[in-house]
């Protein structure tokens, strides 16, 4: 049997969460079963992990300016390939893949909607346009991916898709490296941070849905109180001006770095006395789950696809949304009863990364892979 060739499309070659799980998904996918090429706009470090991994990259014109002849190039790439699936991620390439999709006449076409941003744009006359786009692009779609179980609901509220199309799988990571000692000591070197200091740190894209400008501003009340502490920003984004001279202004240029995107953003990670994550809408963060993985304690807000992973009390401690207030309080009572944030951290590590394997991840997609792809060659009938 000749194995069925999968595209895996996403708009930016950067290693947000989208990206992670898409390469994750790419690199574990039974290589018996599937011949697999992730596609992004050119450049960036996601082509090169896939080429080292072995997967063909496959550069696409994924610019923000929308136009036919954009459709056009995809679909002339995909008709090239053959490929007989394409999964995007991403709005970008869920919108430009799956309108040249179906130019190509690519037999499968499945969209993961990993958060949906959308709902939550502050223009009402611009969100209702963008759920009427998702709704004509679902149309387009053979299957539709959720990432949560609280973005099904959202999904089935505004009527994304039809029922029947829709899929849950929840995000999976793989099990993360030991990272020694010696290797904390050698990047605590790197980046300036003494061996006595604690450091509270967040890993996000600098946009205004990771919420990243209340962790800014609870620093000035954490560093009135610790002023040993460091806070530690990793993530580049739109934002990342803004916040430096909010930081500035409150006087904590010296208390915080913003470290950028970084490709070692785990080993900077295992350097955090305190996680957090203080978003105002997510899907389902992988980054949580790393960060629980790393026996780190957490700090996030309470907001759906954070409430999916998070046991408020027990595996972390969750706060409302834009309340620097009740972010600060929540850092400064773990950073004084290390034992307790001790104690919380071993329960997440027990018990989140159990609950999102990377195996079960890749085994759901690939099923819905292979029920899709068994349906339309069934439909086609005997050739």
């Amino acid at each position: 049997m000749a194995k069925i060739s999968i595209c895996e499309m996403i708009d930016q070659p950067t290693l947000g969460g989208g990206q992670a799980v898409l390469f994750s998904l790419a690199d574990h996918l039974n290589r018996d079963l599937f011949d697999t090429a992730v596609a992004s706009a050119p450049g960036g470090p996601l082509a090169e992990r896939a080429r080292e991994k072995g997967l063909k990259h496959i550069a696409v014109p994924l610019d923000k300016k929308i136009g036919l002849r954009t459709v056009g190039r995809i679909a002339s790439i995909l008709r090239e390939n053959k490929f007989d699936i394409l999964h995007t991620h991403g709005g970008y390439a869920g919108l430009y893949g799956r309108l040249a999709a179906r130019r190509a006449g690519t037999p499968v076409v499945v969209h993961t909607l990993h958060g949906i941003h959308y709902l939550h744009c502050r223009n009402p006359v611009l969100r209702q346009l963008l759920i009427s786009l998702e709704r004509f692009c679902s149309r387009l779609s053979d299957g539709l991916i959720l990432v949560s179980y609280s973005d099904l609901g959202r999904a089935l509220r505004h009527r994304l898709a039809a029922e029947d199309k829709m899929s849950v799988i929840l995000n999976g990571i793989p099990t993360p490296e030991k990272i020694s000692a010696e290797a904390n000591e050698n990047k605590r070197l790197e980046l300036g941070l003494e061996a006595d200091r604690p450091v509270v740190g967040t890993v996000a894209r600098l946009h205004r849905q990771k919420g990243v400008v209340w962790l800014v501003r609870a620093g000035a009340i954490i560093c009135h109180r610790f002023p040993q502490v460091r806070i530690v920003v990793v993530g580049g984004g739109p934002e990342e001006k803004g916040l430096r001279r909010i930081a500035r202004k409150l006087g904590l240029e010296k208390k915080i770095l913003f470290l950028g995107a970084r490709a070692d953003a785990a080993a900077i990670m295992a350097l955090f006395d305190v996680f957090v994550l203080p978003s105002l809408w997510e899907g389902l963060p992988l980054v949580l789950i790393e960060a629980a993985a790393q026996g780190k304690p957490i700090v996030a807000t309470a907001v759906d696809g954070t409430k999916e992973i998070i046991d408020d009390g027990k595996t972390g401690i969750l706060v409302p949304p834009k309340s620097p207030q009740a972010l600060s309080e929540a850092v400064l009572r773990l950073l004084e009863d290390p034992d307790r944030a001790s104690r919380m951290a071993e329960r997440a590590r027990a018990v989140i990364p159990e609950r999102f394997p990377l195996r079960r991840m890749v085994e759901q997609t690939q099923n819905l892979y292979l029920k899709l792809y068994a349906k339309k060659k069934q439909a086609e009938g005997p050739v």
